[in-house]
């Protein structure tokens, strides 16, 4: 962890102590070195604060006597002293001029500078400030994540409703079936690069602006597919709509970070899961009927486009920035509205944006992780495998269905629901769960342990290798009926989202202060995957049979399996030494 990462783990830990409680000196000294104090700062300005209030002509009320009552809500006091204070800041020595300075002008010499500057940084007010999204009615946070988890459905639909076309795309520009499916591969591939860059700029500038500026993008592109006239550009647009539409798989998860607490997180997240993996198993069959109609394969394309036009639309007019540092910014710009006093800033004005520093610290940080944490590493690797089958079912349910049962496009397509189904269960599983962590969370003194997220990942780990065997060998033959093939959809299923769900959970929760880069980090990888499998899969399984092939994922996926057997035992000491991770005090041992 470099000297940007620990400024930025710093502020973040001053900003909400009772999100990351800080730990005993005997326990986890580096950690105690990254760590700061936000007291010192704030009772040295406190005997100036009401002099400067009356100068701006705001009224305020005595908290100070609540605060010593609760120092956790300095978390909406001290909140927020911008992430990135170090990362593209004031630190910035590359555009120090060495010009003279212009004259102040109207021949007026130059100011002093404020008094007590600190003194016009914008803070939240307490821990109940309305301001913060963690604060804001639970109507309007279950909105937005309703909102954000159908903009997350679209980039997800959209990645495999192309399948259905690739043989029709193949036909009209006269390729083979294989280049064909390259308009799948590369819009996942999109998938793998656009993470890199959206997660840092939601660090950066917050999370409204990447979110609806990549589904405008991505709604132009889409079109672009629809009305391409060659090959090149279908598939570029594709690679570059894929590139867009990363963005919800990025920063939603964030976003949910940023409005829900440990409590109600994983119920937020399971929305968000829940899309990124039923888009891509409702898309197949609902393109398997356009394709076959009077409407064709370009069609496909126009439907995802107004989607994804919805999408925009609804981000634009009703998401609210949910990333502290900027809402503050918004604060601020009301404050001096009202005031007049345009000394009145958040300490994210006072970032200056360097291209150079910019890519150097900020959006390195995903694959610094990925490379240099186990726990990123490793279940990214899993999450990489299922998400690269996700993709490799597109290709494997039309043989089965298609080829073996002589299913139409459309039809061959339904089967799908029976994964789709395995997912609810999942998803019931995890909400029916909820309560029990949420005990386990109150007796903790509320201090999570991430490795409570991880028995239900064991189990969709066994339940998927299962699925993938019974797959294998009821799908090679037409005697065998085929509701017994689609039935297996029950067990992958279940296994994909009880994975990436809880998987998901496990890494937010560790890497809290990095969240969207650690998302992003596994979000390249699994892409990375969820591109390439289609591509070998059409030879794998020629080349060994459905009944073989599926005989080898599933043994991929029992060797899989202790991943997060090693992480529940051992995970505790891994996020000790951990550079990303904040460590969080050890519970306190009870007395027999």
């Amino acid at each position: 962890m470099d000297i940007v990462d620990r400024d930025l783990e710093k502020a973040e830990r001053g900003a909400s102590p009772e999100r990351f409680p800080e730990p005993k000196s005997e326990e986890y000294e580096h950690v105690q070195r990254t760590t700061t104090s936000s007291t010192s700062s704030s009772d040295s300005t406190a005997s100036s604060r009401s002099v400067v209030r009356e100068e701006i002509g705001i009224s305020r009320i005595n908290t100070q006597r609540d605060l010593e009552r609760h120092p956790t809500e300095l978390s909406r006091i001290q909140t927020q002293r911008s992430q990135h204070i170090g990362t593209v800041g004031r630190s910035l020595t590359s555009r120090e001029s060495r010009k003279p300075l212009p004259k102040f002008g109207g021949g007026k010499p130059y100011p002093p500078p404020l008094p007590a500057q600190e003194e016009y940084v914008v803070e939240f007010d307490g821990l109940d400030d309305p301001c913060h999204p963690q604060n804001w009615p639970l109507k309007k946070k279950v909105g937005i994540a309703l909102m954000l988890g159908y903009t997350t459905l679209v980039s997800a639909f959209t990645s495999s409703i192309f399948s259905a076309a690739t043989q029709a795309v193949a036909v009209q520009f006269g390729v083979s079936d294989e280049v064909g499916l390259l308009g799948l591969s590369l819009y996942v591939l999109g998938f793998a690069m656009g993470p890199l860059m959206w997660a840092p700029l939601s660090e950066l500038r917050g999370r409204r602006f990447p979110l609806v500026f990549s589904m405008f993008g991505f709604s132009i592109f889409q079109i672009g597919v629809a009305t391409g006239k060659d090959l090149q550009t279908v598939l570029l647009c594709r690679f570059f709509g894929g590139v867009f539409a990363s963005c919800p798989l990025a920063v939603v998860a964030a976003v949910f970070s940023d409005m829900f607490d440990n409590r109600t997180r994983g119920l937020a997240v399971t929305v968000f899961s829940m899309t990124v993996f039923a888009g891509p198993l409702m898309a197949p069959f609902i393109g398997g009927f356009i394709v076959d109609s009077y409407l064709g394969w370009r069609w496909t394309e126009y439907l995802v486009a107004i989607m994804g036009f919805l999408a925009f639309g609804l981000d634009l007019i009703f998401l609210e920035e949910t990333y502290p540092p900027v809402v503050l910014v918004g604060k601020a710009a009301e404050l001096r509205r009202r005031t007049k006093n345009w000394g009145i800033h958040a300490k994210q004005e006072e970032i200056e944006v360097d291209f150079r520093e910019l890519v150097s610290k900020n959006f390195s940080r995903p694959l610094r992780i990925l490379v240099t944490e186990p726990i990123v590493l490793f279940l990214s690797i899993y999450m990489a495998f299922i998400y690269g089958l996700l993709y490799l079912f597109l290709t494997a349910y039309p043989i089965v269905f298609q080829q073996i049962h002589g299913f139409s496009g459309g039809v061959g397509g339904l089967p799908y629901f029976g994964m789709i189904l395995g997912m609810l269960f999942a998803g019931m599983t995890i909400v029916l769960n909820q309560p029990s962590y949420a005990r386990k969370l109150a007796a903790n003194n509320n201090i999570p342990v991430p490795e409570w997220r991880l028995p239900p990942m064991v189990a969709g780990g066994v339940s998927f290798a299962i699925g993938l065997f019974w797959f294998g060998w009821t799908g090679y033959r037409a005697d065998i009926h085929w509701i017994v093939p689609t039935l297996s959809g029950l067990f992958t299923g279940f296994g994909l989202l009880a994975i990436f769900l809880q998987a998901l959970n496990y890494i937010v929760d560790v890497y809290l202060m990095f969240a969207a880069s650690a998302i992003a980090a596994n979000t390249f990888l699994r892409s990375l995957a969820g591109a390439v499998f289609p591509l070998f899969s059409i030879y794998m399984f020629n080349a060994l049979g459905v009944n073989w092939s599926g005989t080898l994922l599933g043994c991929v996926a029992v060797l899989l399996v202790p991943i997060p057997i090693i992480f529940l035992k051992y995970g505790a000491r891994i996020r000790q030494r951990s550079k990303f991770a904040p460590v969080l005090p050890k519970p306190p041992e009870s007395e027999e």
